[in-house]
């Protein structure tokens, strides 16, 4: 995870938002909140600084296969 100086993590990073148990891109940071998309997209969420962590790799990779796998069984 790439910090600023006030250990908040950068637009980007991949975290995981423990109060929501839901991983998410740091999409930006407003007020006392940071917002979250879902990896591979959709609507955002204001998580709390002190909920979030930065993903391992190897949880990066297990999220966005999960999502894909969700994906692979929608109707089309």
């Amino acid at each position: 995870m790439t910090e600023s100086a006030d250990s908040s993590p950068a637009v980007g990073d991949a975290v995981h938002d423990s109060a929501r148990d839901r991983v998410g891109r740091v999409m930006g940071h407003e007020g006392p909140y940071i917002q979250l998309r879902p990896l591979t997209g959709g609507r955002e969420w204001d998580a709390d600084p002190g909920h979030i962590r930065p993903l391992t790799p190897t949880e990066l990779l297990s999220a966005l296969v999960s999502e894909a796998n969700a994906r692979s069984r929608q109707p089309r």
